[in-house]
């Protein structure tokens, strides 16, 4: 599947940070890591999951800094129940969502700042159109899905969280993490292919 948004560049990665899993161990391994290095480790996750939850360019940096912010509020209180990175994804999905929600926060239709990170270092011009182009398709695929179709197919197709992982985030149970994401797929294969065909019709 076609590419999308990533942290923007020179954002940092999660080199360094536990094993994932949930246990009194990732408790305490959080509380050790301390807040300065689960925002550097997961900064990336959290801008990912913004931008590709239609939260426009511009709004980005906010939103990520007020997840950071009920991380740090809420880190003594974290149990390990969950993994580090589900608990996160739980508090980035509620302050997504918050957001969106309010009266004109409507979803951006462009899932990145395509100037800004299409041209970014390293990427030729026409790489830069040749990925536009795919995540425009994608784009297109995605606001076809529900929202919460949209949401357990982002968590589980491009942050590779698992079902059991997803469910706990979004505080729903495995079985319907499942049927959304069968629906979401669906539609989203249905979509890839009805493009495939498109282009083969109109290639020379």
């Amino acid at each position: 599947m076609a590419s999308l948004p990533t942290q923007p560049e020179g954002a940092p990665n999660q080199q360094g940070v536990p094993a994932e899993g949930p246990g009194p161990e990732a408790a305490a391994a959080a509380q050790e890591l301390g807040f300065r290095e689960i925002h550097d480790a997961y900064f990336g996750f959290v801008w990912r999951y913004a931008a590709n939850r239609g939260v426009p360019a511009m709004a980005i940096d906010d939103v990520v800094q007020e997840v950071f912010v009920v991380v740090h509020n809420r880190l003594q209180s974290f149990e390990g129940r969950s993994s580090l990175k589900t608990w996160l994804a739980g508090i980035a999905y509620n302050v997504v969502r918050g957001y969106v929600r309010k009266p004109g926060n409507r979803p951006a239709g462009d899932y990145l700042d395509e100037e800004q990170q299409l041209l970014a270092h390293g990427v030729s011009p026409a790489e830069a159109l040749e990925r536009k182009r795919a995540l425009e398709v994608l784009d297109h695929l995605l606001d076809k899905m529900s929202d919460v179709q949209r949401e357990v197919f982002i968590l589980c197709e491009i942050e590779q969280l698992s079902s059991v992982e997803i469910a706990e985030a979004l505080g729903i149970n495995e079985n319907t993490v499942r049927t959304r994401l069968l629906a979401a797929r669906k539609l989203f294969n249905a979509g890839v292919a009805r493009q495939q065909a498109s282009q083969k019709w109109w290639r020379p």
